[in-house]
């Protein structure tokens, strides 16, 4: 029997607290904005073209398309080999399952009929009893898949039909599953893991039916292996297989209701799934003295109503569960061979489809369900995961992002100094609720922070991070604004509201309910400077608009000032001087000799400057700085390079301890860049410590200078737009 762990760890950070890669493409001749103009690379929204990622139109995990691989097999007599998760000990797993790992020395790969005769992909329709816990901590994949057969239209979604061992048979199967914001189709082969010809994985109760460990196989591939599948949590799968959104409910804090609202849940289509939660590591999976199991993943499959002969004034309520090990039931009150059944009449126990057999399924009151479970999920579904959903319809908005250290992410609120630069969203609620409860007037909604990838970097040694999210309140004269909130705004206005707690699980969700107006979401890890993706939703049964908070690129004055007619300073007619004895007569220095010019200006003044006198530093100064594309520097584009590197002196004074302060000293030198800028910042400048020194400051600030001077040049008509040509792009000024 299953012995490993099948839960994640719910406990909070134990702190006191106030709570794909992108594809870019280049034409020949493309739009560029400032943002796009200063990256190395383009980095852009995800556009959804003819409805790529869409229900209709998944994307193809891998680049692999089902049809036409089945084709070719087809066409040449062989049975489909996935090289991209192939039979090897690289799929099985990487530490428990991997190479030293005496567990798959005797495993062996084979396909269905290889295993048995007949074998069937689906056998009298998909049902709970199809989904048997193997040899894989996974109880939490097989609860979500149980929830998803009592929904055909979900299930076959997920499990796409015409799929089968005979008519069209290559070796090749494809499953689908929501991937962050993405409907993705998954290909397998149909090799899986044997042990003496018995699958060492999800099995189903019938020996030759396949679908089961098809769907785990498929799984497994989009996280990278089957190892990576060992612990988890219910709501994640049910997530991936509906692209809907979970609410936990924990037993002691339930709300009166619970009963109405699991019996509504079940009734507009919604997956649920409960735990035990086990307060020592050691015992978790093991059975209590009643048959449930702690530190397990069950499935809600049913919430009914019956009426035994001795309740002559109520009906008792009853929940029905599903162990996905499929054996270990509950032993007390309404279990398959209790006395209660007795009390039923023959219609009521065919109503409850009630039979006695060891199956991992039964029955129990809501009042032990309550006694006994200590938290219950629920996914409710989104409106693209039922298209004629009628029942329950979300106005759903999404944002997808990242927090980069040293740049972006900056920690929870308990870190002032950096809590600000996490990435912003500004959220709009527009309408208010149809049918207020307790006549309290505001918009009801639910926030979803979830992180990405980390399941599939665990090989890397990847953990979950902690993470959660604050709300605050945008004032009536800041409506409207669309610029990052600064610092000070986070130090003198507190959080509206807030997640309970910052907890280690895939997606952090909550319920709220505010007045209509304008908002600002933080999301975060709960500590500083760790780096991953996340996808931020919003969900309202009333319209809702969010969207990240982009500062506005902009410089003040880039454009070097014309001489000034006036006296020259000391100064300036010492560099004028120098500058003519190495220029000449033509009055424009080139790379080399800028160099020159900088090594006697430098001996003059203190040596803060060295590292730019260097022969690599002076190309790219000459190449940024020159106005009109010849590689030289007159003395006004020089006079106006010192006065800058001058006046960035005195604004760092010589020094940047972290790119936190780096962000204050752009903007205090006149440039107001956005997270993407930031970002390539960081990559470009940092180093190991994720310091900038003073050298590589002032080399960013010429370039970002040079920059959007030249972006200016380009910008006729100001519109913050403009087109280039390949040549155009690679032209010295750029």
């Amino acid at each position: 029997m299953p012995g490993s762990l099948g839960l994640y760890d719910f406990s909070t950070s134990g702190k006191s607290q106030f709570f794909p890669k992108k594809k870019v493409s280049r034409d020949d001749e493309m739009p560029y904005t400032p943002s796009g103009f200063f990256c190395d690379r383009l980095i852009r929204e995800r556009e959804r073209r003819d409805g790529e990622g869409s229900l209709n139109k998944p994307l193809r995990f891998n680049g692999q398309d089902f049809n036409s691989l089945r084709q070719e097999c087809l066409q040449r007599k062989s049975l489909f080999e996935d090289d991209s998760f192939p039979a090897t000990v690289e799929s099985l797993g990487f530490k428990e399952l991997g190479h030293k790992s005496n567990k798959v020395k005797n495993i062996v790969w084979k396909r269905p009929k290889e295993i048995c005769e007949n074998p069937q992909f689906i056998v009298g329709g998909a049902s709970r009893t199809d989904i048997c816990q193997g040899d894989l901590g996974d109880c939490w994949l097989l609860a979500a898949i149980a929830c998803l057969t009592l929904n055909e239209k979900l299930l076959y979604r997920v499990v796409p039909q015409e799929q089968s061992f005979s008519e069209g048979y290559g070796g090749i199967f494809h499953f689908q599953f929501w991937r962050y914001g993405d409907w993705v189709d998954v290909v397998i082969d149909d090799r899986i893991p044997t042990f003496n010809n018995q699958l060492v994985f999800t099995k189903s109760a019938e020996r030759n039916e396949f679908w089961s460990a098809l769907l785990e196989k498929a799984y497994a591939k989009l996280h990278g292996s089957y190892e990576a599948l060992k612990g988890g949590n219910t709501t994640e799968a049910m997530e991936d297989f509906t692209g809907g959104v979970t609410e936990f409910y924990e037993m002691k804090e339930a709300p009166k209701e619970l009963y109405k609202i699991m019996k509504k849940a079940l009734e507009r289509g919604s997956l649920m799934g409960c735990s035990i939660d086990s307060l020592v590591p050691a015992r978790f999976e093991t059975r209590t003295v009643t048959g449930l199991v702690k530190g397990h993943a069950y499935s809600v499959t049913a919430v009914e109503e019956c009426k035994p002969s001795q309740h002559k004034e109520s009906k008792v309520r009853l929940v029905r569960l599903r162990n996905p090990w499929g054996q270990v039931e509950w032993n007390g009150p309404w279990s398959d061979n209790s006395k209660e059944w007795a009390t039923l009449s023959k219609s009521e126990k065919e109503k409850l489809q009630h039979q006695s057999a060891e199956d991992g399924e039964f029955w129990m009151s809501f009042e032990d369900f309550k006694k006994n479970y200590t938290k219950i999920e629920i996914c409710n579904l989104t409106p693209d995961a039922l298209e004629d959903d009628k029942i329950h319809k979300w106005t759903v908005s999404v944002n997808e992002g990242r927090w980069v250290r040293g740049c972006s992410a900056g920690g929870c609120r308990n870190y002032p100094d950096t809590f600000w630069t996490n990435p912003q969203y500004r959220l709009r609620l527009l309408e208010e609720d149809d049918d207020p409860e307790d006549n309290e007037v505001g918009c009801t909604f639910v926030v979803a922070l979830m992180q990405k990838n980390r399941r599939k970097e665990r090989k890397m040694g990847a953990n979950l991070f902690t993470i959660g999210f604050a709300i605050y309140e945008v004032s009536g004269s800041m409506h409207g604004n669309k610029q990052h909130m600064q610092k000070d705004f986070f130090l003198f206005n507190s959080s509206k509201a807030r997640c309970k707690s910052y907890i280690n699980l895939r997606e952090v969700t909550q319920r709220f309910r505010l007045s209509p107006g304008e908002y600002v979401i933080v999301p975060s890890t709960y500590e500083p400077h760790q780096e991953g993706e996340f996808i931020l939703r919003v969900f309202s049964e009333k319209r809702n608009t969010s969207e990240e908070i982009e500062n506005r690129i902009e410089a003040d004055h880039p454009v070097p000032a014309p001489a000034s007619a006036g006296e020259e300073s000391e100064e300036d007619q010492q560099f004028r001087t120098i500058f003519q004895e190495i220029a000449g007569d033509e009055m424009e220095i080139t790379a080399s000799e800028l160099k020159n010019v900088l090594n006697r200006v430098i001996t003059k003044r203190d040596q803060l400057f060295s590292e730019l006198s260097t022969c690599c530093e002076c190309l790219l100064l000459t190449a940024t700085l020159q106005m009109d594309g010849t590689g030289r520097l007159n003395l006004q584009e020089f006079r106006h390079l010192w006065n800058k590197i001058k006046q960035w002196q005195v604004g760092t004074r010589g020094t940047i301890s972290s790119l936190y302060e780096m962000r204050n000293a752009v903007n205090d030198a006149g440039f107001r860049l956005n997270n993407q800028l930031y970002d390539i910042i960081t990559m470009r400048y940092a180093n190991e410590s994720m310091n900038i020194d003073f050298d590589s400051f002032i080399s960013c600030l010429v370039r970002l200078e040079a920059m959007f001077r030249a972006f200016q040049a380009f910008d006729q008509d100001g519109d913050g737009t403009i087109r280039l040509s390949v040549l155009e792009v690679r032209t010295p000024t750029t």
